[in-house]
């Protein structure tokens, strides 16, 4: 399935590619929605109980949770980036175009981790096409079987 949006300039065109993902990969998809400048989380420009921001604009987040194996939440900020949730990892100030690729590397087994043993640690390495990598250190003790089992060398 090739995506209709390629790029994303609304909350609601990057859930929309969201829901596309799922559907391809066989997800179950839950959405929730927060409209207006008095229910956003990262509005600080607006006036107090206002649900405009300053230029009139009416900003829109959302939280998408996919569930599966990895379970994987994306928080979209009206700011155009977000913040994707993988087995526990965070990854922060995703931007919002990124995110469908994100996504499929992710659910398309591009995604790995990779540990050493000095200095110790074990990274979940998220590549996208071109030279963009994103990279977070997964903190867990536990780590979860998805984690473990898609492990690569360093």
């Amino acid at each position: 399935m090739t995506l209709s949006h390629p790029h994303l300039p609304t909350t609601e065109s990057a859930v929309r590619a969201i829901r596309e993902i799922a559907e391809e990969y066989r997800l179950t998809c839950t959405v929730s929605e927060d409209i207006g400048a008095d229910r956003t989380s990262r509005r600080t420009a607006a006036d107090a109980f206002g649900a405009l921001d300053p230029d009139g604009t009416l900003p829109h987040e959302a939280f998408v949770e996919l569930d599966g194996t990895p379970a994987v939440g994306v928080r979209l900020y009206a700011e155009d980036d977000a913040r994707i949730t993988v087995d526990h990892v965070e990854f922060h100030d995703v931007p919002r175009d990124a995110v469908p690729a994100f996504l499929r590397s992710v659910y398309g087994g591009l995604a790995h981790t990779r540990g050493r043993f000095f200095p110790p640690g074990l990274w979940l390495v998220v590549p996208l096409p071109g030279d963009t990598v994103y990279k977070e250190l997964v903190t867990s003790l536990h780590p979860t079987p998805w984690l473990l089992r898609n492990s690569r060398e360093a």
